[in-house]
């Protein structure tokens, strides 16, 4: 945050204070800073989702009325939760709100991994309710939400969640009776039992369990004895107060086959999703796992891989390219190195990114000095956020790289542009002739 950013998020903290109780302003505004100003968005960064949340539904206007005052009435407001990361300076990073502690193993549970805990787990939009359900089942088992029921795709942290749970309990009491299976590892056990007649003995394990999380549970879909099996464990442990925690691509009432008695108790507690996983937390995922390999991974070049690579899980081995690349050729990790270890181009076509800046300009009658500065008109601004659709979509550009050519302007800025212009054009409005226009330039000038 700079200077001039400071002293004007100041004036608006001191007016906000007259007008709210102290401990409100103390709990949600004092944390709270000014991260950039960009054309008429200003950036806003906040400790937790929770409260921007908290601030978007109950002081939202009272904030805006101040920033337009202070920054221009067409100013739109930007919330961006921020973290801090070890080594990690905060003016670099201003995406989430936790730091990462170093983790302790917390014993042998069987299946379960003792580095996958909450001090772990970047957290973000995406997957902030399904952290803290899980939080508050941790330190309330059995008395919160029961069952406790996570859903999403692949890769997207339901496994690590599950066994931050466990790893939390069996730390705050290692006699507790934790059992963490998947439901293919369940469907074999009951197999098992049933063949080598020894099912009291299974239904024993199960039943007697302080904690049971099964993971992936959507695979006893069809599997009737399982599923009769699981109903009557489920019954018997919610009845003695304990805690089941369960985990699925789907919700419930999506999984096909699955008994409607068993589909009703799966739904009888709390049921979170964890969505895909968003810029900010692919990004804090990357830092930490750069942390792990002892790489210090700059925060431009995580920026960059979390915007080429979509699946959770391909982020390690993204990473895990880029130092060996770095290692490899004996430099450090730059933007260049992490675009040629990932395969990619910064240009995807045969014309030069600061040609569209040319025919943006050129189609506007304004001159790239006043489509790269300060300057906040409507005009500018739409011809700003033209370009930054143009160069997303033409060239593919990551957001960073739109930002540092656009007169070094924030990533939010920039995705705030071109999903702006996006809906524009989905909505057949007057701009989608423009682009048309401008693209058939550019193209015609070097066809």
């Amino acid at each position: 945050m700079n200077e001039a950013n400071d002293v004007i998020w100041n004036k608006i903290l001191a007016e906000i204070e007259t007008e709210i109780s102290r401990a409100n302003f103390l709990t949600l505004f004092k944390n709270t800073s000014l991260l950039s100003v960009d054309d008429d968005i200003a950036s806003i960064t906040a400790p937790s989702i929770m409260i921007i949340d908290l601030i978007q539904r109950r002081f939202l206007e009272m904030l805006k009325k101040s920033c337009q005052k202070h920054l221009g009435e067409s100013i739109e407001i930007i919330f961006v939760p921020r973290i801090i990361l070890s080594k990690i300076n905060e003016t670099e990073t201003p995406l989430f709100n936790k730091s990462v502690e170093s983790t302790q193993s917390v014993g042998h549970l069987v299946r379960v991994r003792p580095e996958f805990t909450f001090q772990t787990m970047a957290v973000s939009g995406s997957n902030q309710l399904a952290f803290i359900s899980a939080q508050t089942v941790a330190a309330n088992i059995g008395g919160s939400y029961n069952p406790l029921f996570i859903y999403g795709p692949v890769g997207v942290g339901k496994t690590h969640l599950m066994q931050a749970v466990a790893n939390e309990v069996y730390r705050k009491d290692s006699s507790a009776k934790i059992v963490y299976i998947t439901s293919e590892e369940f469907t074999n056990e009951v197999v098992e039992a049933i063949r080598g007649n020894q099912t009291q003995s299974m239904k024993k394990r199960f039943r007697n369990a302080t904690l049971l999380l099964i993971d992936d549970v959507q695979f006893i879909a069809g599997k009737d004895r399982v599923q009769e099996e699981l109903f009557h464990t489920f019954n018997i442990l919610i009845d003695r107060g304990s805690q089941v925690v369960l985990s699925s691509d789907r919700p419930p009432h999506e999984i096909k086959k699955l008994e409607s008695r068993l589909s009703s108790r799966f739904a009888g507690g709390l049921t979170v999703d964890i969505e895909a996983p968003d810029f900010e937390l692919k990004t804090a995922i990357l830092l930490i796992k750069a942390k792990k390999f002892e790489v210090e991974l700059p925060i431009e070049v995580a920026k960059i891989v979390a915007e080429r690579v979509e699946d959770t899980r391909s982020l390690e081995g993204a990473l895990l390219r880029i130092i060996t690349e770095s290692k490899t050729k004996n430099v450090p990790i730059t933007e260049d190195i992490a675009i040629r270890a990932l395969g990619g181009k910064r240009e995807t076509n045969n014309f030069h990114p600061e040609e569209v800046v040319r025919s943006v300009c050129q189609f506007y009658s304004i001159k790239p000095t006043q489509l790269k500065g300060p300057r906040r008109e409507a005009s500018l601004v739409k011809a700003r956020q033209v370009a930054m659709y143009l160069l997303k979509k033409e060239l593919n550009l990551t957001l960073v790289e739109i930002g540092n050519l656009l007169g070094g302007r924030d990533h939010t800025t920039v995705m705030h542009g071109v999903e702006k212009i996006e809906k524009l054009v989905d909505s057949k409005a007057n701009v989608e002739q423009d682009i048309l226009g401008i693209t058939k330039t550019i193209r015609g000038n070097f066809s």
